[in-house]
């Protein structure tokens, strides 16, 4: 038999015997009427997991991860306003049923039946996901498995604080609201929880606000790993800055008892707390995960033994708010219930094309309030210099920063986080200056982990901040990738385009620093970067376009809910002469704030038969070249993509008009790189000679040999000719 029927049919032959497991009598503040509630709520979510086994079993179902043995969820629930944000631990169904019960005018029932049984009609996911969640619940869908929403779950709480000094046009969290964040034990030991929870208490350490509110849903085992005995106690019951709750999640009363406590010390102190509740998992991890391989029968039986809902019947019995007779009416009304409503989702529609997939990968835009530009007085205060200045050729970090300040004084809401980005004003002097303009609140320097402050952003843009975080070095970024690939990207996709994490990620990054790093500061691929669908990735040239770039970028994210990466070349922050030494012809004077340079847009330079495709340090390598071909009387052009995600076919297209030969230059890696995708582009819309010339697949070395497995401007235009010869 399935364990979900052995289980079911215990509960009923106990609870008509009066065999209930022994425990502690009812105590706390919890009262008859909000026990009642709980009580449903568990049954409901019980019946909820054995429905969706059966419509697996039937074909109707098509994934089952459950969440009997945590029914205790349904208290710690109730011990919360049904506002405060909750990213929920994928058994955490109790939870949200009972926060439906809070909620008039929601029905979990079959809200959370639509997405078992995949229908289009999910109202979280649209079919795209078994998943918890809901817009009116404030529950964001999280299908994490390693406690990867815990980063910004920090981010989100931190966000309440900074909205009462900087409040956010679309700001969505009460001020006096708190977050909750649950996980398991064996999630608990994951690198992403690690460096979460460290963040907090690094935060609450410096009496910065942080009403954050972690629960850990302890029944001793992930997947078949058994978590030591005493472990999570241990690990979190002295840790610097994190106040500890434990629960009995067994025990209603008393569960409700510590979620109480635990979310009011949050919510009156403004400090994170830990609320460690310990649980039994019934069934096996998943729905085709089978126990008896890896377990002793009599260990899975003692967990069927401690059942969650026998021990609520005994309590709520002994305190005459039920008799047996009421405990099996409402047990069983709830699986009639689930039973009546499987049978009619599954005849509801379901996804069946790739566009319906695809709908929501593109968030919906938002309205948004005109800025009120600041005034020229403003502006010359806030910059400190005259702004002659500004009309002088700069190089293009400082036209970067002077963008900043401009974006940064118009809206508001945008915040920047990362390491060293304030006092130090970054590691290439970007962000100089900006934590004097605009303090510490908006200019946040962080602690050292990449997925922090990737996470920081992600839980800021829940409250309506439109967030700029920033890595040091691409290279970095593969400690934190999956904060955007399995959080920032996804969320619109899992929610329909209810739930939305705009940001602007700036990067430093790409090749040829002359004496600095190895490959550790010159990262020379993108790959990990194209691969997430629905993210625009910008790499500007010149300082210029830079600061125009980042103008569209800064609107991509405030009015389209967009994630943007925008990659800034490293080598050219720098970059003053172009041919010449001391020829300045690389800088560029300060665009008017009103100018920018929208998605999809390529540059072009020259009007030659011979166009040579690129972008970053390649278009400025390219147009040396370019230089050197001319003086052999070899007329190009130079295109710059600009744009490399979603790469501008049609603006390239047009950019080839009249071109009769088409050399790709390529700074990244041959494998991998985005000359794969322009060659393969070439070749299926156009007829036009091409060839590509693309770095190695090597990594970067320290030293004199920094470029040598680079494209270079001997290499491009030699390249150019061999094309030309062909």
């Amino acid at each position: 038999m399935d364990r979900a029927d052995i289980v079911d049919k215990a509960f009923r032959t106990r609870l008509a015997a009066g065999d209930f497991p022994s425990g502690h009598p009812a105590q706390g503040p919890l009262d008859a009427s909000v026990a009642k509630e709980i009580f449903r709520a568990q049954c409901l979510s019980r019946n909820l997991d054995r429905r969706s086994r059966k419509m697996q079993a039937e074909g109707q179902g098509f994934y089952t991860i459950g969440s009997s043995g945590h029914e205790g969820m349904a208290a710690v629930a109730a011990a919360l306003r049904p506002n405060d944000m909750a990213f929920l631990h994928y058994r955490d169904g109790a939870f949200q049923t009972m926060r439906s019960t809070q909620v008039p005018g929601t029905d979990a029932t079959r809200d959370m039946l639509l997405s078992f049984a995949s229908s289009s009609e999910d109202p979280i996911s649209g079919g795209r996901h078994k998943v918890l969640g809901s817009k009116a619940l404030a529950i964001p869908p999280q299908t994490s498995t390693i406690a990867s929403h815990l980063p910004k779950a920090v981010g989100a709480a931190y966000s309440i604080g900074l909205a009462q000094r900087h409040p956010p046009e679309h700001q969505e969290l009460a001020k006096d609201g708190i977050v909750m964040c649950s996980f398991g034990d064996a999630s608990s030991n994951h690198s992403t929880a690690q460096g979460a929870i460290n963040s907090a208490c690094w935060t609450s350490y410096q009496s910065a606000p942080m009403p954050l509110l972690f629960v850990c849903e302890d029944n001793g085992i992930g997947i078949s790993t058994r978590t030591p005995t005493g472990w999570i106690a241990a690990n979190y019951n002295a840790k610097p800055g994190l106040k500890y709750f434990h629960a009995n999640g067994l025990d209603i009363f008393d569960t409700y008892r510590a979620a109480k406590d635990a979310a009011d010390y949050v919510r009156k102190f403004r400090k994170p707390a830990f609320l460690h509740v310990s649980l039994v998992r019934l069934y096996g991890h998943a729905g085709s995960d089978l126990q008896l391989a890896y377990l002793k029968k009599e260990i899975f039986e003692g967990w069927e033994g401690d059942d969650p809902l026998l021990h609520s019947a005994r309590l709520l019995i002994e305190n005459g708010i039920f008799t047996a007779d009421d405990v099996l009416d409402i047990y069983q009304e709830t699986e009639d219930r689930c039973a009546t409503g499987a049978a009619e989702v599954v005849k509801r529609p379901r996804l069946n094309s790739a566009s319906d997939v695809m709908a929501s990968i593109i968030p919906p835009k938002r309205i948004c309030s005109a800025s009120n530009s600041p005034s020229r007085e403003t502006r010359q205060a806030t910059f400190g210099f005259d702004f002659k200045q500004l009309n002088s050729p700069q190089p293009m970090s400082r036209l970067l920063n002077w963008a900043l300040t401009d974006l940064m004084l118009e809206h508001g809401e945008i915040v920047m986080m990362g390491e060293d980005i304030g006092r130090k004003g970054g590691v290439y002097g970007v962000t100089q200056k900006l934590i004097e303009r605009f303090g510490p609140g908006r200019m946040i320097d962080t602690l050292l982990d990449e997925q922090s402050i990737l996470g920081l952003a992600i839980g800021m843009a829940h409250n309506g901040f439109v967030p700029m975080p920033e890595i040091q070095f691409l290279a970095y970024l593969h400690n934190a990738e999956d904060q955007l690939r399995g959080e920032a990207a996804t969320l619109p996709f899992f929610s329909n385009g209810q739930f939305c994490n705009p940001m602007v990620l700036r990067i430093a990054g790409l090749g040829y620093q002359k004496g600095f790093g190895g490959h550790f500061h010159n990262d020379n691929s993108l790959a990990v970067l194209r691969d997430i669908p629905g993210v625009i990735i910008a790499c500007p040239s010149r300082g210029d376009e830079a600061a125009m770039m980042l103008r569209e970028s800064v609107r991509l994210a405030r009015e389209e809910n967009r994630v943007v990466v925008f990659v800034e070349p490293i080598a050219l922050y720098p970059m003053r002469d172009l041919i010449a030494e001391k020829d300045g012809e690389w800088m560029r004077p300060y665009p008017a704030p009103d100018q920018q340079i929208k998605l999809g847009s390529v540059g072009v330079s020259g009007t030659g038969p011979l166009a040579i495709l690129t972008y970053g340090n390649g278009r400025y390598l390219s147009t040396q070249a370019a230089a050197d071909l001319q003086n052999q009387g070899i007329e190009t052009r130079v295109i710059d993509m600009r744009w490399l995600a979603p790469l501008p076919v049609e603006g390239i297209l047009e950019a080839l008009h009249g071109v009769e030969r088409v050399l790709i230059v390529d700074e990244c890696r041959s494998t991998g790189s985005q000359s794969e995708a322009l060659m393969a582009m070439l070749a299926e819309r156009t007829k036009l000679p091409h060839a590509r010339i693309a770095a190695e697949d090597s990594f970067i070395a320290t030293g004199p040999a920094y470029a040598a497995t680079l494209p270079s401007r001997t290499s491009i235009s030699a390249a150019a000719q061999k094309l030309l010869e062909t």
